[in-house]
């Protein structure tokens, strides 16, 4: 659409929706100005994010592009956030839920709203997207939804491979800090306190309420998709990022659901693709507007001409902690999941890799190795969900190969193009009841460098399912199979492939509750690799965005992350320090700020020696009016039990109005 065509729009800081129980939600809302005479599809966005001061710099780039090009786009904050009454108890609710498809049927019957209506989001509104969805409300005919997840138990932030993930805790903190935050009295009025300190009554420290859920119950299969793909009928384009957690939703959706549905991933972090970080970017607005005139307004835009999957097919690079640009090609592959060839390499007793119908290799493969990593193994995995904050993506993989069994290929002979999820396969046995392991796939360089592909882990105890823990036998075998995340990358010819195992790997799995030896009996990796030079590649619009938030910056943004070894004690402690800065809304004077600070410690010896620490400091103000809440949550754990405590302190200036202390054990299932 040339400028020329562009509408003019209208924004409505503070749209009221009344819920079905009276509870007043507030919406920002851009919309053609013409769009009671000229009636435009909705989009919805539905978050606890904070449209206020919280998601304001991604709204200004994204929602006003569509407005001006003849779509109303809402941009709702959940119950019990940002400037939205009533109490929020935890992620994915069934309230969440009803009140979203509440949204959806309210949003369509309104007069400046054509009926059709689609709903979009990045994580959490990437998560509820896929989750309204699959209940079909009438009007909600398309979706699009990015890092997102279909199975809430095995592909999300609390659990991978039934191993507890630090970020279960992590992320439980930073939204202890951010539900706690006070609304803004420029937009709810002099009730700003009350709704403020009812909240604060209210706040859950969730960590607590998904620890009492280890295994893969009806609360996980709640708002897990994958339960039932065929609820899903509103067409949905899917989106995500290899730098991201989220790698396997897309091509999942992809194979799995009737509706109509494209997918495609980059190689972006926790990002939208039209700012997103490493680059390319491409026009993520052009190719959503496409999907929505297809979906909304029924203007053949010829979104099903595109390939089922579109993937970003990254060159083999040294290993860095963070990239500015991934070079690589847009490949589409058409009937995904058909494509990929999974060829056999079989692990061997000599730490060799070899294909497996090579003559030289052995009959069974059989080994007898021993694994016994040190607690500190995976330092170099990064964080688990980087997001652009910091040198977070995994480094050099030499370390923590050291503290693993590894097994490397002959130097390839010709470009290995990876395309899917590598399965690897073992049999194996323990020394203990509960054991974890941890599966890489490197990328060796001819100077011995490791870049890490991709990787999974696995409690062992979950070997049969994540329905419920089944401990090991000591001493015997068992077989296992780890279905590694998803991935698209070139390994260059000259260089060598590698699978490195290990029995520990902190700080993104809570360790098991004492040492663990592995002993490796036997072993294969299922790789599916795709020719190198296949046709089908996709080309992409430049980034496109509306004019950026306009504010002006307090105290800038600041970063680090560094690794400290006490030469007295033998503990290595990571300490995360991510600075937000403070701004102020050049338009409605609100300042906004906040600081993260996290610290995860162990000694490479004592597992029951792990700790987790973190602290969170927010503010807001305008004039005379300033508030600001600390939250700080600590974790460790014993034989037996997982303990946690956690505290909120709420300040109106700098008098102490709230406080709130919680401490509970909760006893290890299996892990």
């Amino acid at each position: 659409m040339s400028i020329a065509n562009l509408r003019d729009i209208t924004e409505v800081p503070d749209m009221p929706i009344i819920m079905g129980d009276g509870c007043r939600l507030s919406a920002r809302v851009w919309m053609p100005a013409d769009a009671k005479t000229a009636p435009v599809p909705a989009i919805l966005e539905f978050l606890p994010y904070r449209k206020r001061d919280g998601t304001t710099a991604r709204d200004s780039l994204t929602h006003p592009y569509f407005a001006k090009r003849g779509y109303a786009c809402i941009r709702v904050d959940m119950r019990g956030n940002g400037d939205s009454h009533g109490i929020m108890e935890d992620e994915y609710t069934q309230q969440e839920l009803d009140d979203a498809v509440h949204t959806i049927n309210w949003l369509a019957s309104q007069p400046w709203c054509s009926g059709s209506v689609g709903m979009m989001g990045i994580s959490w509104g990437g998560f509820n997207s896929l989750q309204v969805a699959a209940l079909n409300p009438a009007p909600l005919n398309a979706i699009i939804t990015l890092c997102s997840t279909v199975d809430r138990y095995a592909d999300d932030i609390h659990y991978k491979g039934g191993c507890l993930l630090n970020e279960n805790f992590g992320w439980g903190s930073t939204m202890w800090s951010y539900s706690s935050r006070a609304p803004d009295p420029a937009l709810v009025g002099d009730d700003w306190r009350q709704m403020w300190l009812d909240r604060l009554r209210a706040e859950p420290f969730l960590p607590l309420r998904w620890l009492a859920h280890q295994n893969r119950d009806a609360y996980w299969q709640h708002g897990s998709v994958c339960e039932d793909y065929s609820a899903i009928t509103a067409a949905v384009l899917a989106v995500g990022g290899w730098g991201d957690a989220y790698k396997n939703a897309v091509p999942a959706l992809v194979e799995n659901i009737s509706a109509p549905v494209r997918g495609l991933t980059g190689p972006w972090v926790h990002k939208y693709p039209h700012f997103a970080v490493p680059e390319p970017r491409i026009g993520f607005l052009q190719e959503a507007l496409r999907w929505w005139d297809h979906w909304l307004k029924g203007v053949d835009r010829g979104v099903m001409d595109d390939p089922d999957y579109t993937a970003y097919l990254m060159d083999g690079v040294r290993p860095q902690t963070w990239y500015d640009t991934r070079p690589g090609r847009w490949i589409g592959l058409r009937d995904w999941p058909q494509g990929p060839t999974v060829s056999d390499w079989q692990l061997r007793g000599d730490g060799t890799m070899q294909p497996a119908d090579n003559a030289t290799a052995s009959a069974d493969g059989d080994m007898n190795m021993i694994v016994a990593s040190p607690q500190d193994c995976g330092m170099d995995g990064g964080e688990y969900c980087a997001i652009w904050l910091g040198p977070e993506m995994p480094g050099d993989q030499r370390s923590d190969n050291a503290r693993s069994a590894c097994f490397t290929s002959a130097i390839l002979t010709e470009d290995t193009d990876i395309v899917g999820a590598p399965s690897v396969r073992l049999r194996l046995c323990a020394d203990a009841p509960a054991a974890q392991i941890a599966v890489r796939l490197n990328h060796i360089h001819p100077d011995g460098a490791a870049t890490r592909i991709t990787y999974s882990v696995l409690n062992l105890a979950h070997r049969n399912g994540h329905h419920a823990a089944d401990p090991l036998t000591p001493g015997k075998a068992t077989e296992i199979t780890l279905d590694l995340d998803h991935i698209a990358y070139r390994v260059p010819a000259g260089h060598r492939i590698n699978i490195a195992v290990s029995s520990a790997y902190w700080p993104l799995i809570w360790p098991s509750p004492s040492p663990v030896s592995l002993t490796l009996l036997a072993g294969s990796l299922g790789l599916p690799t795709r020719p190198s030079g296949d046709a089908d590649e996709r080309q992409f619009g430049q980034a496109e965005a509306d004019a950026p938030w306009q504010i002006e910056t307090i105290r800038p943004a600041s970063n680090s992350r560094t690794v400290t070894t006490d030469m007295k004690t033998g503990v290595i402690t990571l300490e995360i320090i991510d600075d937000f800065g403070s701004v102020c809304d050049s338009d409605h004077g609100l300042v906004n700020g906040s600081a993260a600070r996290e610290w995860y410690s162990i000694h490479p010896d004592d597992p029951l020696s792990a700790t987790a620490k973190t602290h969170w400091s927010t503010e807001n103000s305008r004039g005379t009016w300033s508030v600001r809440t600390e939250t700080y949550a600590t974790m460790t754990s014993d034989a037996t039990d997982f303990h946690l405590t956690a505290r909120l302190e709420a300040y109106e200036g700098d008098k102490l109005i709230f406080e709130k202390d919680v401490s509970e054990s909760i006893p290890r299932d299996g892990r």
